[in-house]
């Protein structure tokens, strides 16, 4: 239901042009990322959209450890941005990578909470379908508690200020204490939805003081 109206899954276009459009936009996009930053930023772009299309997209229906690899995929994106200002990989672009890609597995667990029929009737192995609710939400403390404490290290090497460390401990403890009661909860698929909503906020909040506090 997520994705039926998607114009690939409604047959509204046929799979050719769509990997025709996407590989002028892979065209488009590493070029103007090398002429306009330099070959750094355009060979880890590069290296995450191999990874994705490569490795995530064959695999995330295949294995339960498909959102760790699509994790790794949708962390690279600041990587670039950092180096494409820098032009370096230093401490402060494997933190941004750890930081996205830890968010991103309580993230999608939530999605597949509460999307849980879907991906069972799709006999897709996210987590919650292969190991069950209890396992995920476990996993899901675990996740939470190391994205803050990642969230915490920049500004423990001195990229951010307090500021920023203020909002990353405050997000990061709210979204700690929803995760707890989770294990109270008696409708896993609400929780799951109130988890997913959430982490957009987390992310959103986090995004920011990285602007105004670095």
């Amino acid at each position: 239901a997520r994705t039926k109206h998607r114009p690939l899954a409604k047959g509204a276009m046929p799979v050719r042009n769509a990997i025709i459009f996407a590989i002028v936009l892979l065209i488009a996009g590493t070029a103007t990322l090398y002429l306009f930053t330099h070959l750094l930023a355009t060979l880890i772009a590069l290296a995450g959209f191999f990874f994705y299309v490569a490795v995530y997209s064959i695999w995330k229906h295949r294995t339960v450890y498909g959102t760790a690899i699509g994790s790794i995929a949708g962390a690279v994106p600041p990587v670039v941005g950092y180096t494409a200002v820098s032009n370096r990989l230093d401490l402060a672009a494997l933190l941004l990578f750890i930081i996205v890609a830890l968010w991103q597995m309580p993230h999608f667990f939530a999605i597949a909470m509460y999307r849980f029929d879907e991906y069972a009737s799709a006999s897709i192995p996210v987590l919650p379908v292969a190991r069950g609710m209890y396992v995920t939400k476990v996993r899901m403390l675990f996740y939470v508690i190391a994205f803050t404490v990642a969230a915490m290290m920049l500004m423990v090497f001195g990229y951010v200020g307090y500021a920023y460390l203020a909002g990353a401990i405050l997000m990061g403890s709210g979204w700690l204490w929803l995760c707890v009661q989770g294990f109270k909860s008696t409708n896993d698929k609400v929780w799951g939805k109130q988890m997913f909503l959430y982490s957009l906020v987390v992310i959103l909040v986090l995004c920011t003081m990285l602007s105004v506090d670095s």
